[in-house]
């Protein structure tokens, strides 16, 4: 729950990269294998990722090419997220109830450790959490303020640099710079296949294949996003996309919130829990796994993933269907 809360407010990468530390530790005290636990972390966080425009890297690419606000986001995509969150604590009881066996004595040793000891500047956890704060207000308010969700970022970004004690190169240093030059050169790419007419063929071929049948289209762009997500990773997948999804809403006469962009953006978020490299979360937590002794294989998590994929698509099938079309 704190997984996905955290990975609506920031990014699912920078989220179990704060996670999975304290899980890997809570499992070595209990002495049970972390796998299962980190495995459930990502679906959560993919799935709370889903909830808004900074939850997901494809929301962003969504956001830039179809002009959407953080608010937008809340109100589509938040009730959804919410209710499949629950569907996924469900299922964990089930998909991994081997691992919900431990032994007392150790368990209350854990709940006897001080948690603060493990902050070592309250000063900068303070800061911290206003900028943050600020910076989420910053998203809620774009209508009013007009300031695109990556000023304000870089706004909150400089301003707690400003006011705390550590240094720019510091922070500087921390950033992730390949995923940056990542997405540069993705963007490019991209950029090249519209040039070149490949992303306008396509277009044309998906449109005379849906046609003005929203309910066909939006219903094969779930499904198809998620499946496609799983195999690829969802950010080439998103990127490649959006330019084809930006000209089915156009010739659908629709606008900027239409429900083509939310379907892409749930089934590309949610089929990345499909496969190991179906998400940047993935990639990251079984990275984390691995240098810690506790690896999980491409098949032990997609076994799980393919599992939590199928039961969450086809709910946020229903979803989009009862949202839509039968209550609209």
């Amino acid at each position: 729950m704190i997984t996905a809360v955290a990975s609506a407010l920031l990014d699912n990468v920078t989220t179990v990269l704060l996670i999975a530390p304290v899980t890997l530790l809570v499992c070595e005290r209990l002495m049970l294998p972390a796998a299962p636990f980190l495995i459930a972390e990502v679906f959560a966080s993919n799935i709370g990722g889903t909830a808004t425009l900074v939850g997901d890297p494809p929301n962003i690419i969504i956001t830039s090419r179809a002009g959407l606000t953080f608010n937008d986001f809340l109100v589509h995509l938040a009730p959804l997220s919410a209710i499949l969150v629950v569907v996924l604590v469900v299922l964990c009881r089930f998909l991994f109830r081997k691992s919900f066996v431990y032994d007392e004595t150790r368990a209350e040793e854990v709940m006897a450790l001080e948690e603060k000891e493990a902050i070592r500047d309250h000063r900068l956890l303070v800061q911290g959490l206003v900028v943050l704060a600020l910076v989420v207000l910053g998203f809620v308010l774009h209508p009013v303020l007009h300031y695109e969700p990556s000023v304000v970022a870089l706004l909150g970004a400089g301003l707690l640099t400003a006011i705390s004690a550590v240094e720019t190169g510091e922070v500087l240093g921390e950033v992730e710079w390949p995923t940056l030059a990542f997405f540069a050169g993705l963007f490019i790419m991209i950029g090249g296949l519209i040039e070149t007419g490949v992303i306008g063929e396509i277009s044309r071929s998906l449109a005379d294949a849906i046609g003005d049948n929203e309910l066909g289209g939006s219903m094969l762009l779930v499904s198809a996003s998620a499946v496609l997500s799983g195999i690829v990773d969802n950010i080439p997948y998103v990127a490649t996309m959006a330019p084809i999804t930006a000209d089915l809403v156009q010739n659908m006469g629709g606008a900027s919130d239409h429900v083509m962009w939310w379907a892409l953006a749930i089934g590309a978020d949610l089929g990345g829990n499909a496969t190991a490299i179906g998400a940047s979360a993935n990639v990251v937590v079984l990275g984390i796994a691995e240098r810690n002794r506790q690896s999980i294989t491409f098949w032990q998590f997609t076994r799980y993933g393919l599992v939590v994929t199928v039961v969450t698509v086809a709910l946020s099938v229903l979803y989009v269907w009862l949202r839509y079309f039968a209550l609209a």
